[in-house]
């Protein structure tokens, strides 16, 4: 098994615990390369389009891969392979992501992403990014995350509720509206277009 319990629950909330740099990692050092080789592209992939800041993508997902590592206690499905785990490790995700949001900010010219200020390159960016990017940053950030996993991820409906914390016959009813709204945004943008 990959789990140590002598590591504190990071997840459980309880900041009063803190894992001690001479604790034992809960997987070995090839197991977890291998891990994080198959399954960072897509997750970092996941945070920086529902969060649409590859750089808070890129904080967020090292830090998901902390708190995997140091799962004390992790779920009993957990002992059911790679798919588990990834499921697992998208949701930790999902609620650092989620954490992220819930804290007040006050926004600076300095934090605005560096992007938003450059000239877009005709031949930089693909198709569907040209296409799906201005529909996707008009729309909430729970619907770019349910189409994220939904459609680029292939999750189902259940382990999208897993991932989420949403309850599981709430996610078809919330897919629904978020596609129905990107359709509506790129009809907008098409007749935008053609005008």
């Amino acid at each position: 098994m990959f789990w140590e319990s002598s590591i504190p629950n990071v997840l459980a909330g309880d900041a009063s615990l803190e894992v001690s740099p001479a604790a034992a990692p809960p997987m070995d050092d090839e197991a977890f390369a291998a891990f994080y080789e198959r399954s960072a592209r897509s997750l970092w992939a996941y945070l920086a389009r529902t969060s649409g800041d590859p750089t808070l993508a890129e904080d967020i997902m090292q830090e998901s891969y902390v708190r995997f590592l140091c799962l004390a206690n992790p779920p009993s499905y957990l002992a059911d392979g790679e798919v588990a785990c990834r499921r697992y490790l998208f949701r930790i995700a999902t609620n650092l992501l989620r954490d992220h949001w819930r804290r007040p900010r006050s926004a600076s010219i300095e934090e605005m992403p560096e992007n938003l200020f450059a000239c877009v390159d005709e031949q930089v960016a693909s198709d569907s990014q040209m296409i799906l990017g201005p529909a996707l940053a008009q729309m909430r950030p729970r619907d770019r995350q349910l189409l994220w996993l939904a459609h680029a991820e292939g999750y189902s409906h259940h382990e999208i509720a897993e991932i989420t914390g949403l309850a599981s016959a709430s996610i078809r009813l919330l897919l629904f509206r978020a596609r129905r709204k990107i359709a509506h945004l790129l009809q907008n943008q098409n007749r935008g277009r053609q005008a």
